[in-house]
C-alpha cells in the first residue's frame, strides 16, 4: 500500500481523497484503512503542498541544538505554521521526529535535500536561493 500511496503522491503532489477511493476499490482495503495509513506517515500529504517541501527535524539532537528557534523563524519568514503552504503555493512547512542528520543539528530537508547546521542566516540564504 505505501508504494501505491507513494506513487499517486509523486504524480499528483499528494494523496487526495478520491485517489483514497479509487485505491480501495482497487485494492479492496477499505477506504478508512488507506487514509489511515495515509495521515500516519509524515512524508505523506493529504493537502496540495507547495513547490518547496521543507521538512524541519525536531529530534531531541536538534531540539537540543536549537530547531525550536529555528521553526519559529521559519513560521515568521513564511507567515504560516507547520502543516500549512504559503499563499503562493511555494513553501510547505512540517516537522519531522528525525531526518537521520543528528550529528549535524539543526537540520532539515528541503525536497529530500539536507541542510545542515542551521542558522538564521543561512536559512534566509536557503530562502533566497529558492525563491529565484
Amino acid at each position: 500500500m505505501l508504494n501505491e500511496l507513494r506513487k499517486i503522491q509523486k504524480k499528483h503532489g499528494y494523496v487526495s481523497e478520491d485517489s483514497i477511493k479509487k485505491l480501495s476499490k482497487k485494492t479492496g482495503i477499505p477506504v478508512s484503512i488507506i487514509y489511515g495509513v495515509t495521515t500516519f506517515y509524515a512524508k505523506l500529504h493529504t493537502k496540495p503542498t507547495g513547490k518547496y517541501i521543507i521538512e524541519i527535524c525536531d529530534s531531541p539532537s536538534c531540539y537540543l541544538n536549537g530547531s525550536l528557534d529555528i521553526i519559529k523563524y521559519l513560521e515568521r519568514k513564511l507567515d504560516i505554521k507547520s502543516g500549512q503552504t504559503t499563499q503562493d503555493k511555494k513553501f510547505s512547512l512540517f516537522i519531522d521526529s528525525c531526518i537521520g542528520c543528528c550529528d549535524e543539528a539543526p537540520a532539515m530537508l528541503i525536497n529530500g535535500k539536507p541542510y545542515t547546521k542551521l542558522t538564521k542566516e543561512k536559512i534566509d540564504k536557503i530562502l533566497k536561493k529558492c525563491k529565484s
